[in-house]
């Protein structure tokens, strides 16, 4: 059913509603007004009759002539009109004009007017003591009107409300439906707007114009909402299923080595069970090597698979010193042999994911322990941490010196790529391409420098310090699949 015909159908039946509740209404004011003229009536009448009523009780107690009796009696009638009388003293009762019959009970007094009711007819009472100065003068004086006029306008009254409510239900509700036809005009054309969007096959979306009507825009308003929201969540789940195609490729393509070279060691143990001790024990020594980088490799790709699935909700104030010295205390206790010195640092908080920084951190340390050892072959590390960048948009500038052989500057973006490693390292050649994935999701920046103090590498990356806004997350993120195909635009930074 239509909006507007039900509309309308709630108009036609409230209106007859409405309309009999005010004609019910009505009949009672109308009925109080009748019933209060009728009784300033009775009381002028009293006020008038009861003088001859107390005449005709002195008459009587002094057993005057008949003819005197009579008279008074008349004028008792005379003076009360169109009212019936009934007066009751010592000496019996007499009564005239229009009144109830004696069967009908009345109450013991009526100072006020009441109604009484006699079969279908209805009568207003009063009741009047009557008092004289001699004993025997005492009596009651009742005074009757029929109610029959006032039933009859109130029966023409509700006449006329009952007429009036079944003319207003016709008409309300014809009269509703075109003003629901109208008012429902802005939804109509929203609906014909939104029935042809088809979010799985157009990439059309609702561009709706404001109407004034306040429910309309803000349905419109809704549905523009769920669609984007729609479009997320498509976005997310196309993003996701890439990256599932990218992890399930990279893994099969760089763990395909690997396991050659475990399944010909293998080989070697099984055809040749009389292998020598010293033999045996090289090719136990690559296999463990292979299962260790193979394990290396699957743990990196997960690491990527999560940078590129986090969402900003998982984003919060972190404290940077903190994930810094967690860091550095579990490297110290991987290479107890190592000398990783970390001086007092300032504790900025970034609004960033904690698991993702502390990537950062693990990861620069885990490359400086590999690859930066000094002539004694012992890993020298000072990891640092300070303020810099501009007073409007300052920085958390986090940096590892190595004192290794250096990294050539024509190689510098190069380390950050996929896979890429050095032909004697033992990693996976994902640990800095975590980095830079971490850092371009807290919108960073990444840097290889010279060490400032001799032979070394520097690696220095600058996290913006925000307040309590999160960071919009990069659009494009392919860092397993694709892994930095433009590493000048993440890794490059401004003096």
């Amino acid at each position: 059913m239509k909006l507007s015909t039900r509309i309308a159908l709630a108009v036609g039946i409230t209106v007859p509603v409405l309309v009999l509740a005010a004609g019910w209404l009505l009949l009672q004011l109308v009925a109080r007004d009748l019933h209060a003229q009728q009784d300033a009536h009775l009381r002028e009448r009293a006020t008038l009759v009861a003088a001859d009523a107390r005449r005709l009780l002195r008459a009587t107690a002094a057993d005057r002539p008949a003819a005197v009796e009579q008279a008074r009696e008349r004028q008792l009638y005379n003076s009360a009109l169109d009212v019936g009388i009934r007066l009751t003293g010592p000496e019996g009762t007499v009564s005239g004009g229009p009144q109830p019959s004696t069967s009908v009970r009345l109450p013991d007094s009526a100072p006020r007017p009441v109604t009484v009711e006699e079969g279908d007819d209805s009568w207003r009472v009063m009741s009047v003591r009557v008092r004289g100065s001699r004993p025997g003068v005492d009596g009651t004086l009742w005074l009757f009107s029929p109610d029959t006029a006032s039933q009859d306008q109130l029966a023409l009254v509700r006449r006329r409300v009952v007429t009036v409510a079944l003319l207003a239900a016709p008409m309300a509700g014809l009269l509703g439906l075109a003003v629901a036809s109208r008012a429902a005009r802005p939804l109509r054309r929203l609906q014909q707007r939104t029935s042809g969007l088809d979010p799985t096959a157009d990439a059309a979306r609702l561009d709706h114009a404001p109407t004034g009507v306040t429910e309309v825009d803000d349905l419109a308003r809704t549905l523009a909402t769920v669609l984007a929201r729609y479009d997320e969540q498509a976005a997310r789940t196309t993003g996701a299923l890439a990256t599932a195609r990218s992890f399930a490729a990279a893994a099969a393509h760089e763990l395909r080595t690997p396991l050659m070279s475990m399944q010909t060691n293998l080989d070697i143990l099984t055809e040749h069970p009389d292998l020598g001790t010293q033999d045996r024990t090289e090719v136990l020594k690559d296999l463990h090597s292979e299962h260790t980088r193979m394990l290396g490799l699957l743990v990196m790709l997960r690491e990527l698979g999560r940078g590129d699935l986090v969402e900003a909700e998982a984003f919060g104030p972190v404290d940077l010193a903190e994930v810094i010295d967690a860091s550095v205390a579990d490297a110290r206790r991987r290479h107890p042999t190592a000398e990783i010195s970390v001086p007092v640092m300032p504790r900025p908080s970034v609004y960033g994911w904690e698991p993702g920084l502390r990537t950062i951190v693990d990861n620069l340390l885990a490359n400086a322990l590999m690859h930066g050892r000094s002539g004694d072959r012992r890993a020298r590390i000072e990891v640092g941490l300070r303020a810099g960048g501009h007073p409007a948009e300052p920085v958390a500038v986090l940096t590892v010196d190595d004192r290794g052989p250096g990294i050539p500057a024509a190689r510098r973006d190069a380390v950050f790529h996929r896979f890429e490693r050095g032909p004697q390292s033992p990693g996976s050649g994902l640990g800095l391409t975590l980095v830079a994935q971490q850092t371009a999701l807290h919108r960073g920046r990444v840097q290889v420098q010279d060490r400032p103090t001799g032979e070394g590498t520097r690696f220095e990356v600058r996290l913006p310090v925000l307040g309590e806004t999160a960071p919009s997350l990069p659009a494009d993120r392919d860092w397993l699949i694709g892994t930095a195909r433009h590493p000048q635009g993440f890794h490059k930074v401004g003096p």
